[in-house]
């Protein structure tokens, strides 16, 4: 399949899967495929398998530690054979979390930031904090959205430090590119988790958003016992304190979702990010000026 097929194919699937997504019943839509999703008998896992790759259309299963899934979530979950995502060591650089398609990136505008083209939000609805929200004012942002057939794990994108969680449950809207033409301040409604980080060299700090969605209102974070998800019903500020190398591995969604990066001033995006392109983690997402 040639790339222009392949997009075309993907779009006409996304637009298909908004339609259908959003006119059914979404967090019950939603508890549903975390508890099909685990099933492992073979005649519900197999023809599972099949499908999803048949209209995933990109998904690259060779990459994978293991050839063999017991589940569904199994396979959403793979892990990736050493080596396959190599992790940019250059020390002005700061690297993709995840595997992404870049969507809407650059300046943040005071503290106002876009989901698509039109439809801006603001950093303290989405981080739930004023105060911190005004760290970031000025700052720098990349929205990195992981389709379902991605590699759905993240990773520290410099050596750092974790000390808290702030967990805000909310809807579970889809969040392909059309819902984010058609559906207001999107991030803000759905469930997400904001992780600070403070990095190891010092200087301007990082905060990364995983943002769940239809499907996929389940987010594990290492640094946490608990799993994040619809049923949860603990503390919505979680204390922690974890340590991370680069490219090491913080955290995994369910099935695909959204990532949002979040620079304070002093940061520049690196010249491969562009709308549309695709970024495999460990690939250069930030840029120090003085790197």
């Amino acid at each position: 399949m040639t790339p222009n097929k392949l997009i075309h194919r993907l779009t006409q699937l996304e637009r298909l899967n908004f339609l259908l997504t959003n006119r059914i019943p979404r967090r019950w839509a939603t508890l549903f495929m975390g508890w099909f999703s685990r099933l492992r008998h073979p005649l519900v896992r197999r023809p599972s398998l099949f499908v999803w790759q048949l209209f995933a259309g990109d998904l690259r299963l060779e990459e994978a530690r293991k050839d063999r899934f017991e589940s569904m979530q199994d396979c959403f979950t793979r892990e990736l054979k050493p080596g396959a995502r190599p992790v940019d060591d250059r020390p002005g650089n700061l690297v993709s979390p995840c595997d992404g398609v870049v969507g809407a990136h650059g300046a943040v505008r005071g503290t106002e930031v876009f989901q698509a083209k039109g439809y801006p939000y603001s950093l303290a609805e989405l981080l739930g904090d004023d105060g911190l929200a005004e760290r970031y004012r000025d700052g720098v942002f990349a929205t990195l959205r992981l389709r379902a057939s991605m590699y759905h794990r993240f990773h520290a994108p410099d050596g750092c430090r974790v000390t808290g969680v702030r967990y805000i449950p909310g809807d579970v809207w889809n969040v392909n590119p059309i819902a984010l033409r058609r559906v207001d301040r999107l991030f803000c409604r759905n469930e997400r988790a904001v992780l600070e980080l403070e990095l190891n060299r010092g200087g301007p700090a990082v905060v990364l958003v995983p943002v769940a969605a239809i499907l996929v209102a389940s987010l594990r974070l290492h640094c946490l016992a608990d799993t994040l998800d619809l049923r949860y019903r603990g503390p919505h500020w979680r204390t922690c304190s974890a340590e991370y190398a680069r490219g090491q591995e913080m955290g995994y969604f369910q099935q695909g979702s959204t990532i949002i990066v979040l620079a304070e001033p002093g940061y520049r995006l690196a010249g491969n990010v562009a709308e549309g392109a695709v970024l495999r983690m460990g690939e250069p997402l930030l840029v120090r000026p003085e790197g």
